[in-house]
């Protein structure tokens, strides 16, 4: 099988994309890691993957919006194991109501972009040592509509639901290029993609609108499965070995908006978001450091 031995970390793995994507590379061969967030959930998910293919399954559970639980989870990652060969970066939302997570951060930007971001960082090291590994972030089509305001990235001024969500898969893919940049000569790949519109959980959390917006096109819409294809392919097809920075649709490459090609934006936005996550775990020193 052309994924045996490898070892696949999937985020949000516990519906939706994130558990077809588990189970595709399962019955690929793989070993997987599935990420999620609430434990009964999680727990089926982690049997249903176990009966996808003849690898190992394992459960690990941490919510992504908050950092501390990032570095948990990925110390927990390293701890376990040895290799990581692919990390597909793939937990997120879109909620009606701006949240504040307990870093201060808006939600759907901590999720959908800092986690990838920071848990990534911390496993960079673990899956250059595994090279050749592969990297996915799950994007969106939505990016299209994103346009980042670098005075407000909080979305503290103005909070409109679906287009903080586009702004958040525009910074995935900006993400995504300056860190295939950054990973050039070391063996590690990173690409993004579009699932497509897919029958999932997701918008549940998008208000009254959007719920039954995203029920009544359920009908038109793709299987978590047909979604996860191109995630299952990218991290596992022969044929684009090497290939990294590039935004996938249904297995072509495309090109992404004219703001995700920015590269002074992807640069600024790699700054912005080392900042609040040397930000936030200073704030974590600076409290454990006041209770003792």
């Amino acid at each position: 099988m052309i994924l045996e031995g490898k070892r696949c970390v999937v985020t949000g793995a516990s519906s939706g994309i994130g558990l077809a994507t588990a189970e595709g590379l399962a019955g690929l061969g793989a070993d997987v890691v599935i990420v999620a967030r609430d434990a009964v959930r999680g727990e089926a998910a982690l049997g249903s993957v176990s009966e996808a293919g003849p690898g190992t399954a394992t459960l690990h559970l941490a919510d992504l919006s908050v950092q501390s639980e990032v570095r948990r989870l990925a110390a927990e990652l390293l701890d376990a194991y040895p290799r990581i060969d692919v990390l597909v970066n793939n937990a997120g939302g879109l909620f009606e109501r701006r949240t504040s997570t307990p870093d201060g951060l808006e939600l759907t930007f901590a999720l959908n972009h800092l986690a990838y971001f920071l848990l990534t960082e911390l496993l960079r090291e673990r899956l250059v040592a595994s090279a050749p590994a592969r990297i996915i972030n799950v994007s969106s089509m939505a990016h299209r509509l994103g346009k980042l305001d670098w005075d407000d990235l909080q979305s503290e001024r103005r909070y409109r639901p679906f287009f903080v969500y586009a702004n958040s898969k525009l910074a995935n893919i900006l993400f995504t290029r300056e860190l295939a940049r950054r990973l050039q000569g070391t063996g590690v790949t990173a690409n993004a993609m579009h699932p497509g519109a897919v029958a999932s959980r997701f918008g549940e959390n998008g208000g009254a609108l959007m719920r039954m917006s995203y029920r009544a096109g359920k009908l038109f819409m793709r299987t978590p499965e047909h979604g996860a294809d191109t995630v299952v392919w990218l991290a596992s097809a022969p044929e684009i070995e090497g290939v990294s920075g590039s935004y996938f649709d249904s297995r072509k490459r495309c090109s992404p908006s004219r703001r995700a090609r920015d590269r002074e934006a992807a640069a600024r936005l790699w700054r912005e978001s080392e900042r609040l996550v040397a930000a936030s775990e200073s704030a974590v020193a600076a409290s454990e450091s006041a209770e003792s």
